[in-house]
């Protein structure tokens, strides 16, 4: 049946960054398992094998993309620099243990590695902070007490020395509202943002660029987002960033029937709408992130994550989030898990790694209204296109 597709180019519906794609590096170890699969071989932040040589080029073909480290054992991290206190291990499996794992540690040597080939490819970083070191569980996955922040301050301060380049310092992960693993209140953790943007102003005094404080990493729940922003006020909180795993769990049997359900994908739209007044109401000063964003939680859905059925709710993810005004949209992962952009043994992409370079080197930052007569299942979205005055419309 005959549609028609219009695109207004005079008006402006929301505008991202210049550099809207990114992915994600986490902390899960080899042995991390979902549902009877194994899927993060050697990938995480401390063991990632073969990256600097195999994916480079991947990498590369961005220049930039940007990638945002932090993943569910980020609150359990201790980085090797000034007094640690306590030997600097790898994560291993542990009964009792926050996502059943230990505490492990970041050593510097592996950090200077990892800077060395995202100064190479020229990645912009944000990095995930440990916001749980010296808090304790008071009931359930209830924290609470202060944020010891000096492991922290040591390892901003060894950063700057070496001239590395971080673009954001994101301050916890999924400790938002119930949590995941954990939680802490909007009260304490509103207070400690403001103490990491303290550390941040010290220690950046003299450089030319300030880094952003990003937070919560976490899933929205409006109470606990908004007070979060009336306690933290203009100047402190630059960007709030939240989760999305809209596809559900990935052991789930429907996945590509929901992927492939527009009246399922649009579900989410809910959850930019809220958000976005929630931060207009309580702290129209930040901007506002997916910080991570996998479409199937428990490291993605088996043979579906990471085929080309899966890009039709990727794709559909970019173009949404970008009309609620999102800055910037960072898939989980790169590499690690079944929704891994690149192969987690050979570092060859996987479909949706096309995808995100095709928007990246195409769709611009300005977001243009556009309406259909045709059915939902057409996706569409509008974007002048990246240097050219002009417009591309995506039709998933």
């Amino acid at each position: 049946m005959p549609a028609t597709v219009v695109v207004d180019g005079t008006i402006t519906v929301a505008e991202t960054d210049e550099n809207y794609v990114c992915a994600t590096i986490d902390w899960w170890p080899h042995d991390k398992c979902d549902y009877n699969h194994c899927p993060w071989e050697y990938t995480s932040v401390v063991n990632l094998v073969g990256l600097c040589n195999s994916s480079a080029s991947s990498l590369d073909a961005f220049r930039p993309l940007r990638i945002r480290i932090g993943g569910s054992l980020q609150d359990q991290v201790l980085y090797d620099v000034g007094n640690l206190g306590s030997p600097c291990h790898s994560f291993f499996k542990m009964k009792g243990g926050l996502f059943g794992f230990s505490k492990g540690c970041l050593n510097m040597d592996r950090w200077d590695a990892l800077n060395n080939l995202f100064s190479k490819t020229g990645a912009i970083i944000s990095f995930g902070l440990n916001a749980l070191h010296g808090r304790h569980k008071i009931k359930n996955k209830v924290w609470g007490g202060p944020w010891n922040s000096t492991n922290a301050h040591d390892f901003i301060s060894y950063t700057i020395s070496k001239g590395y380049k971080i673009e954001a310092w994101e301050f916890g992960n999924e400790l938002s509202g119930t949590g995941i693993g954990a939680s802490v209140s909007a009260d304490t953790y509103a207070k400690d943002v403001g103490k990491l943007n303290e550390i941040v102003d010290a220690l950046y005094k003299n450089s030319n660029k300030k880094p952003s404080i990003m937070a919560p990493g976490g899933f929205f729940e409006q109470g606990w987002f908004a007070k979060l922003l009336k306690i933290t006020g203009p100047g402190t909180l630059n960007t709030v960033s939240h989760h999305m795993y809209n596809l559900g769990a990935g052991v789930d049997h429907h996945l590509i029937e929901h992927i492939l359900n527009p009246y399922y994908l649009s579900k989410v739209s809910k959850t930019f709408s809220s958000l976005s007044q929630t931060i207009q109401q309580n702290g129209p000063w930040a901007s506002v992130w997916v910080g991570e964003s996998g479409g199937a939680f428990n490291s993605g859905g088996f043979h579906v994550s990471d085929t080309s059925v899966n890009s039709f709710w990727y794709l559909d993810q970019l173009g949404m989030a970008a009309a609620y005004n999102t800055k910037v949209y960072c898939r989980q992962t790169l590499v690690g898990g079944h929704y891994s952009l690149l192969n987690t043994t050979t570092f060859v992409p996987n479909p949706d790694y096309y995808s995100a370079l095709l928007w990246h080197r195409l769709m611009g930052k300005t977001v243009l209204g556009v309406t259909t007569t045709a059915s939902p299942y057409l996706r569409y979205y509008a974007h002048c296109s990246k240097g050219r005055v002009s417009v591309l419309l995506t039709l998933n």
